[in-house]
């Protein structure tokens, strides 16, 4: 976890221990932190979210891993202290901030998320929904999303990967505020402020004349479906022939109306596009439709991915949720970057995701496996615990010859940053920096 990210959970948390027991609290620090996010990503690898945390430490029907990195009774007292703001002054902050809980960490998340990787030519844009069902200001009813009541997140994705590469938490109208108007546009120019170059996919909720000619002054195309509706649009038929498309130009947008069924069309609106590009197939769809088709699902892939491996938990507080899926959209940048920057790592195993998040979590906890004094309860824990403490892995640090206190380039940071470190792996000598040290993963065999 980023540094300032850690700093304020450290922090935080700490302040509300304190709070709730006292003297017997004991400072959570930085290894142990690393090994509660390990739990939580194990437990989603391992387990379904719907299973009780109890369960995942039974010598039946648990795994050993959970009792050898921490006890139950230590991951039960931090979930519950477990915080992102000073509580003494949130109601203050909150009459003007609905987001006030998690404000900064979300803040410092998101200041990070697009520092890592370089997106390719075409982004979408479109909403989340994480599912919550407790008490919470901004809460969602989509009965479209398959968890109907939650928190909505407006989130830009790579459409080839999937990486999120920036995303804003919906809290409704303000305190005493009046309805938004543009929202849509609103939404995609602030999640595309620092983008330049790309096309943008969106879907009739966002797509607009006005949208399409802002972004153009920004160098960005826009390709998405409208609604018949927007009073921007010349009369459409749907009268026409079954697979027929009906083309209307201006001098940088393109408007087509495609009917796939009888009496039915579908219209898209796009500044990519100036041609009546028609493809081959039987049903003779425009070349924008199938652009829009191949573009349009990053979002809701993330969605599918993050879901299947996620490290949610039960809980009432809605900050935590939003914790949670922060974890799980790390996890997944995190494993975008790695196959990228290793391409033929595990190739041809579909399950590599899995395998990734796996020694993603031992990593994380064996730091504070190494640190225990008192053994595990159950032998194959103890046999996990005694096997990381005596082994020698491969480490990333500074070694005492000259050659290897070098400073180089990180192998993670773009070159334009030319960020320049003296760390490297033991094994096979590349270089990386502090910030990029939890991207390592998994354990370099090289």
């Amino acid at each position: 976890m980023n540094n300032n990210l850690s700093d304020i959970v450290l922090k935080m948390t700490n302040v509300e221990g304190r709070r709730v027991y006292g003297d017997n609290w004991e400072n959570l620090d930085a290894i142990t932190l690393e090994a509660y996010i390990g739990i939580l990503l194990l437990a989603g690898v391992y387990r379904p979210h719907g299973e009780s945390t109890k369960s995942l430490w039974n010598l039946e029907t648990g795994r050993p891993i959970f009792s050898a990195a921490v006890s139950l009774k230590t991951f039960c007292c931090i979930s519950r202290v477990l915080r992102f703001d000073d509580k003494s002054d949130r109601r203050a902050r909150r009459a003007d901030d609905k987001l006030a809980p998690i404000r900064d960490f979300w803040e410092h998340w998101e200041e990070i998320l697009s520092k890592f990787y370089n997106p390719g030519t075409n982004v979408t844009v479109d909403e989340q929904l994480v599912g919550f069902r407790g008490r919470c200001p901004f809460k969602q009813y989509i009965p479209s999303k398959p968890a109907k009541y939650g928190i909505k997140i407006w989130t830009l994705c790579d459409s080839a990967s999937s990486y999120c590469l920036k995303a804003q938490v919906y809290t409704g109208k303000p305190p005493g505020g009046t309805r938004e108007k543009n929202q849509g546009m609103r939404v995609v120019m602030d999640l595309t402020q620092e983008l330049r170059g790309q096309n943008v996919t969106c879907d009739n909720f966002f797509t607009s004349y006005m949208l399409g000619q802002a972004l153009l002054k920004r160098n960005i195309t826009m390709l998405g479906t409208m609604r018949r509706n927007k009073t921007e649009l010349p009369n459409l038929s749907r009268k026409e022939a079954v697979h027929h498309s009906q083309f209307y130009f201006t001098k940088d947008t393109t408007v087509v109306s495609y009917i796939p069924k009888k009496n039915r069309n579908v219209v898209l609106m796009s500044t990519a596009h100036n041609s009546k590009e028609v493809s081959n197939r039987e049903d003779k769809k425009p070349k924008i439709i199938l652009d829009y088709n191949a573009t349009k699902g990053a979002v809701d892939t993330l969605d599918k991915l993050i879901a299947t491996y996620t490290c949610k938990r039960k809980t009432n507080r809605w900050p935590v949720i939003v914790f949670y899926n922060i974890l799980d959209t790390t996890a997944y940048n995190a494993f975008v970057l790695w196959t990228e920057i290793n391409p033929h790592w595990n190739e041809n195993i579909l399950h590599k995701r899995r395998i990734y998040l796996e020694e993603l979590g031992k990593h994380l906890v064996s730091p504070y496996i190494e640190t225990r004094k008192r053994l595990p309860r159950n032998e194959p824990a103890i046999a996990i615990v005694r096997k990381i403490q005596t082994a020698d892995p491969p480490v990333i640090s500074c070694s005492g010859s000259k050659q290897a206190c070098k400073r180089s380039r990180c192998k993670f940071c773009p070159s334009k940053c030319d960020n320049k470190s003296p760390m490297m792996c033991s094994n096979c000598g590349k270089h990386v920096c502090k910030a990029h040290v939890a991207y390592y993963y998994p354990k370099c065999n090289a």
